[in-house]
């Protein structure tokens, strides 16, 4: 069977986590998954040396294939297990396949900034409310697995203060809080941050009214790609968890449904609902919306497409100049064709923190919310985008593919600049190898 080497914390691991036990309920994983607690023994005995990074998830297939990144995890186990699949076939749902990773993309790498900020917002000194008490305990179950409980949050505490400095988080950053920081979501950032993350939730709400997943009555790449921050950090945390049950309860309920587990009330995918007939037998129908499917014909349900127009407004301005600035800096003095370059998201790669800080060559202007900031450059959001690009391509094969994918792009502003992700991506083209990136030799 396969192995996920995860924390129940982790931003992705929840991503992955939910897909596989879709994927696993549906008969579609072969044997099934094992979820294996990466503890500090694995991530420096067994993670790192198979992937070259100790960041979860990770994981191992039947085969031996050792896959790190939860959206290769995911494409790898679409490439061997297609059926029950979670992104529409994009020659006969091109709309509908390409909103699926550009949400994926969205809360992967956009909603990840102020879904990070409340968790460690909430663990500084001196705030009330404070779940400070409970990540400790979370990251304690991971260095110091097995140890009596006060052990297990002493370790949380400990690891708290010498990686993150939580105690000088406000003037002294570093780990996490020099993330954001580099991410653009320090102190003048952060409430425009967490107004974007207030108005995507009051969207979801909205949606999730109508609608059981993104996309209807089943769940797709890009309801996996939502998990991740409203599942590990929102829902689980304890401070949001609250604000999350108590203003936003429908959209509560989509990620109880959507991570699969506990779920009865929620009505998941696959999950029947039953009446008496008039024998008085049980009579059963889908109990999600939509007929327990995707819209038909292609459709995308017009509560969603606020949800998208985020994407274009907030995220896309972001990435195009990321890929501008990427490009001046593969092209220049300072970098030889083919090596590697800053790593994912989260904070500024050892090694490269001149280049990604300050006014660094790896970092730009932007704006959200109105608000005007610096932050750093992140290579991986452009492997993203040549998914994206690849995702493109099938999506418009066809004419009929391409008037559907340009009448959806027409609706956003800039929409139709994301048809010329090949002139975009021309000069700062990257190639992944485990965790690491490096530019393309060619």
């Amino acid at each position: 069977m396969y192995r996920l080497y995860s924390w129940e914390h982790s931003y992705f691991s929840g991503k992955v986590r939910a897909y596989l036990r879709f994927k696993h309920e549906q008969g579609s994983l072969g044997d099934g998954y094992e979820d294996v607690l990466a503890t500090v023994d694995l991530i420096q005995g067994l993670l790192t040396p198979r992937s070259g990074s100790g960041a979860v998830p990770q994981l191992e297939a039947p085969d031996g294939t050792w896959v790190q990144d939860s959206s290769a995890i995911i494409d790898h186990c679409e490439a061997a297990h297609p059926e029950v699949p979670v992104v529409p076939d994009p020659a006969t749902s091109p709309r509908q396949c390409l909103a699926s990773y550009l949400l994926e993309l969205f809360a992967d790498e956009w909603v990840v900034v102020p879904a990070f900020w409340e968790r460690w917002y909430f663990s500084e000194d001196g705030r009330e409310p404070n779940h400070r008490a409970f990540n400790e305990l979370q990251w304690g179950a991971v260095l110091a697995a097995g140890a009596p409980g006060p052990m297990r949050r002493q370790a949380g505490a400990g690891f708290f203060q010498t990686a993150f400095g939580i105690s000088e988080s406000r003037t002294e950053p570093k780990g996490v809080y020099a993330g954001l920081v580099q991410l653009g979501c320090g102190e003048g950032l952060e409430h425009a941050w967490q107004a974007s993350q207030h108005q995507l939730l009051g969207l979801l709400e909205t949606h999730f009214g109508a609608h059981d997943y993104l996309l209807g009555g089943r769940p797709s790449l890009g309801d996996y790609g939502l998990i991740g921050p409203l599942y590990a950090h929102l829902y689980r945390d304890a401070v949001s968890g609250f604000a999350l049950r108590t203003h936003f309860p429908l959209t509560t309920e989509w990620v109880e449904r959507a991570n699969g587990e506990s779920c009865l009330n929620a009505r998941k995918y696959g999950q029947r609902l039953y009446s008496l007939g008039d024998d008085g037998q049980l009579v059963g129908r889908p109990a999600t919306s939509d007929g327990g499917a995707w819209l038909e014909d292609d459709a995308l349900p017009k509560t969603l497409l606020p949800v998208l127009g985020m994407f274009f407004d907030e995220m896309w301005p972001v990435l195009r100049d990321a890929a501008h600035r990427l490009t001046d800096f593969i092209a220049s003095d300072a970098h030889e064709k083919g090596g590697e370059l800053p790593g994912k998201t989260f904070i500024a790669t050892p090694g490269f923190e001149a280049l990604q800080t300050g006014d660094g060559p790896l970092t730009h202007e932007f704006t959200i919310q109105g608000v005007t900031g610096r932050r750093m450059v992140v290579p991986y959001q452009i492997w993203m985008l040549q998914r994206i690009e690849a995702v493109l391509s099938a999506c418009t094969a066809g004419p009929e593919g391409r008037k559907a994918v340009e009448g959806l792009l027409d609706a956003f502003p800039g929409g139709r600049e994301l048809l010329e992700l090949d002139a975009l991506l021309a000069g700062c083209r990257v190639r992944k190898e485990g965790a690491l990136l490096y530019s393309r030799s060619e």
